[in-house]
């Protein structure tokens, strides 16, 4: 009888270590899935990674759907404008006689043509063509594809204009230069204003809306610069 119950304890030890090997072997698999699992969470935050910072495929699927015809007339006709304004600031080192209109001209071109990539950028995207350099200085084509509605070349510098510009030096340069920026502003200001009311695509009207907040500033301040009140 003592050996049937050494018998029995021993089947019962023997029985007890095989679960808790087989839990055991549960719990490292569990490590494992959760090593994997790790790997895994890794995984879902590049998915979030992705999904927060859109891959260029993606952001120019976005950008082709929900504009209009207005959006398309902005973008085609902000970049001719925006790179004439760009034009005119590089005229400035080496001709303004101010170093306030020195620093403006360079904070317009710091600032327009960031705008001249990301209007490029969506055009391209919807499929559009982006206007081409030399449309920069075709300042009398107010009938130019993709502007109806836009009032043409608003506040574009004429080839005379531009040519006296770049002849003056001095104070004559800061007088042309803040006097025609002026102008060309709201020329923008105009356009900023149609897209704001007419476009469907949220970072376009976005633009618009800081194109606005800007430009009204830099007015005031070319405005302050020439003495006006």
């Amino acid at each position: 009888m003592k050996i049937e119950r050494s018998l029995v304890r021993r089947t019962v030890a023997v029985a007890a270590a095989g679960a808790t090997a087989l839990v055991l072997a549960a719990c490292g698999g569990a490590d494992d899935g959760g090593s994997d699992g790790s790997a895994g969470h890794g995984g879902h935050s590049a998915a979030a990674s992705a999904t927060a910072s859109p891959t260029p495929s993606a952001s120019a699927s976005d950008a082709r759907g929900g504009h209009n015809a207005a959006d398309v007339a902005f973008a085609k006709g902000m970049i001719p404008h925006h790179r004439q304004a760009v034009d005119m600031a590089d005229l400035a080192p080496g001709r303004a006689g101010s170093p306030e209109v020195e620093k403006l001209a360079a904070e317009i071109k710091k600032a327009q043509d960031p705008e001249i990539r990301t209007l490029s950028g969506w055009l391209t995207a919807w499929g559009e063509e982006v206007p081409a350099e030399g449309a920069a200085m075709d300042h009398s084509s107010h009938g130019m594809d993709g502007m109806d509605g836009m009032d043409g070349m608003d506040g574009m510098m004429t080839d005379q204009e531009m040519r006296g510009l770049r002849d003056a030096s001095g104070e004559a340069f800061d007088t042309a230069f803040l006097e025609l920026m002026v102008k060309h502003h709201e020329g923008a200001l105009a356009m900023a204003e149609t897209e704001r009311a007419d476009g469907a695509f949220a970072p376009a009207r976005k633009m618009a809306a800081q194109i606005i907040t800007s430009q009204s500033a830099e007015i005031e301040r070319m405005n302050g610069l020439l003495g006006k009140g």
